[in-house]
C-alpha cells in the first residue's frame, strides 16, 4: 500500500509539473514556420513587422526557398557586430528608422562563424545613411556594419548565394 501512495504521489507530481511548463510556454508566441515558397501580403508583412521586439535585437526567417532566406531583421542601438559572408550577398530593404551601414574596409579582429566572419567594427569602408524605402546590396566577401542606429531600425533581408555558372 505503502508503494501505491508513493508511485501515485508521484504521478500526480510529474502531471502537476507538465501541466505547469505546458502553459508556461502557452504565453510566448513562437515565430511560425517559414513559409516555403509562395506569397507574402501586404497584410502578412505588416503583422511581421509588428511583431518585432522594439527593445532590443530580434531576427525573424519567414520566407524561404532554397537556398534563398528572406527575414525581417530588428535592431535597436547597441553595439553590432560586422560581417562578412563569404559565400552569399546580402540585400537589405529598410521598413522603418534610419541607420548607418559601413560596407567595405577591414574587420578588426575578425573570428570564423562557419561561412562567415564577425568582428566588433569595420576599419574604413564607406558610410551609406538608409532610410525607410532604401536598398542596399552587399556583395559576398564585402564586410558591413551597422556602425549607427538612429532609435531602431526594421529591416527585410535576403541572402543570396552566388551560383555557379553554367
Amino acid at each position: 500500500m505503502r508503494k501505491m501512495i508513493v508511485v501515485l504521489a508521484s504521478l500526480a507530481l510529474a502531471s502537476f509539473s507538465i501541466g505547469a511548463q505546458q502553459r508556461a510556454g502557452q504565453g510566448q508566441n513562437p515565430a511560425p514556420p517559414p513559409l516555403q515558397g509562395g506569397l507574402v501580403t501586404a497584410a502578412d508583412l505588416a503583422a511581421i513587422v509588428a511583431k518585432q521586439p522594439k527593445d532590443r535585437n530580434g531576427n525573424q526567417t519567414f520566407l524561404q526557398l532554397a537556398p534563398y532566406n528572406v527575414s525581417m531583421e530588428h535592431r535597436v542601438n547597441v553595439p553590432q557586430n560586422a560581417a562578412v559572408h563569404e559565400k552569399e550577398a546580402e540585400l537589405f530593404y529598410v521598413i522603418e528608422g534610419t541607420a548607418t551601414m559601413v560596407t567595405g574596409g577591414k574587420l578588426v579582429n575578425p573570428t570564423r562563424n562557419g561561412d562567415n566572419l564577425t568582428a566588433a567594427s569595420v576599419e574604413g569602408g564607406t558610410a551609406n545613411k538608409l532610410s525607410k524605402g532604401d536598398f542596399l546590396l552587399v556583395q559576398e566577401g564585402v564586410p558591413h556594419w551597422f556602425s549607427k542606429i538612429d532609435g531602431e531600425v526594421t529591416l527585410m533581408t535576403l541572402h543570396l548565394p552566388r551560383t555557379p555558372a553554367k
